[in-house]
């Protein structure tokens, strides 16, 4: 039986997300366009197999998180690209959340490989959990409740 085909799990919008993003390869694709890259070429220097990189990059626009645009080196033909489009964009911090997690669980010795930066001065920003006013809510305070669009168990 498909995740998706339980009710519970197509309330959820964890599962919904990771029907989209949870298969190998896809957010580490999504790291690199945000790290500029948008070439098939560029893509698989990650590792991923040609035939897989291909299905990713059609999933990923198909929702919407890339678009495919045309580009053509001089004396070559044309060719298509990948870039982030605001709905890939506004996975910023999903990326970040997982590396800082990764940063403070799964350290490598080497330090973060990214550092999230406020664009105006350079300085480091880290997520947090903010109140309707603009509080920072400390996490221990957070509690993980049912929305109005959950089924009742």
């Amino acid at each position: 039986m498909k995740a998706m085909a339980i009710p519970t799990n197509s309330r959820c919008s964890i599962a919904r997300s990771l029907e989209v993003l949870g298969q190998k390869w896809s957010l580490l694709i999504v790291r690199e366009a945000f790290h500029g890259r948008t070439r098939f070429a560029e893509f698989q220097k990650i590792g991923v197999p040609t035939d897989l990189l291909a299905s990713r990059l059609e999933s990923l626009v198909e929702a919407g998180i890339l678009a495919r645009r045309p580009y053509q080196e001089p004396g070559q033909r044309a060719r298509v690209e990948y870039v982030l489009t605001p709905v890939g964009e506004d996975l910023l911090p999903v990326l970040a959340a997982l590396s800082e997690w990764g940063d403070e669980y799964l350290p490598t010795g080497h330090g973060p490989a990214t550092i999230y930066v406020d664009t105006t001065d350079d300085r480091p920003v880290h997520l947090a959990f903010v109140d309707e006013d603009g509080h920072v809510v400390d996490p221990a305070k957070v509690a993980y409740r049912r929305g109005p669009g959950a089924l009742e168990d």
